[in-house]
């Protein structure tokens, strides 16, 4: 599986497994027994990842605490990305917190979770339109100048946003909707090959709308699912990208690990790179 360095120095192998699908439905309590979360997210990193996403309010909390009964100590060549910035109160329910002191809260609270003395890459999950940005990405870089963050990314931002965040601190990645039916991230996309960012496309198997248009005649001709030929299309569209699709099924992750081997020719990525919705 090929590699790329966030941030110039953290090494990953470029497929990774987020941790949302541990949760139940809204993102909202517990989806398996403990038992079986902590098995999915052993036989991920005993398959080569190396790069492990979840998020503050995936349960809320369960999803960081999973990560840290499973895989705590880490490994050296771990990197465990989490995200702040949003309250859930509820099934799909959530609300954009951006305000220093809950920023700080919400970070040192990951930490806690995750038994870690530093978080490799902290993602503010969304950038709250009530608070300056400046006083959002200010406090990230004051965790980080503290040692509590290794690196910042980004969840959810257009061209304009990423722009005006690279002019206040470095930022490492960015997480944003991309598929290969949903390209409406595109220019991100590019800005992130032009600055040298991670892009970990959040929805990399289109939320269960695959089985259209070429995705099954490729996949037939590969032997492979459609959802492989998706996780296969994001690796060869750029280098940058890093995809973590997520499952709490130890079938389904087999499935998802094995598409990093798939090697589409020209006319398969042909084909593919004219089915889009957007």
């Amino acid at each position: 599986m090929k590699s790329f360095d966030i941030a110039g120095e953290l090494r990953v192998r470029r497929l990774g497994y987020g941790t949302g699908m541990l949760t139940g439905p809204g993102y909202w309590g517990p989806r398996l027994e403990p038992g079986a979360a902590v098995a999915v997210l052993r036989r991920a990193v005993e398959r080569g990842v190396t790069l492990i996403d979840t998020a503050d309010n995936y349960g809320p909390g369960i999803a960081e605490e999973l990560v840290a009964r499973a895989l705590h100590p880490y490994p050296d060549d771990l990197v465990v990305a989490t995200k702040g910035g949003v309250v859930r109160t509820g099934p799909n329910v959530w609300h954009t917190d951006g305000r220093p002191e809950r920023l700080r809260a919400m970070c040192e609270a990951s930490l806690r979770r995750l038994k870690a003395e530093t978080i490799d890459l902290y993602q503010l999950h969304r950038i709250d339109p009530g608070v300056p940005a400046a006083d959002q990405l200010g406090t990230l870089a004051d965790l980080r100048a503290e040692g509590k963050i290794r690196h910042i990314g980004l969840d959810t931002v257009t061209v304009a946003e990423l722009e005006h965040a690279l002019e206040i601190t470095p930022i490492a990645s960015v997480q944003n909707r991309f598929n290969l039916l949903d390209r409406e991230s595109a220019p991100v996309l590019e800005l992130c090959e032009e600055r040298g960012l991670a892009f970990l496309p959040w929805f990399p198997l289109g939320n269960g709308a695959l089985a259209r248009a070429e995705l099954p005649e490729v996949a037939r001709r590969h032997g492979a699912t459609p959802g492989q030929v998706a996780l296969a299309w994001l690796l060869h569209r750029s280098p940058v990208i890093l995809p973590t699709p997520g499952t709490g099924s130890l079938a389904h992750l087999e499935e998802n690990l094995d598409a990093a081997g798939l090697v589409l020719s020209s006319d398969d990525l042909a084909a593919l790179d004219g089915n889009r919705v957007a």
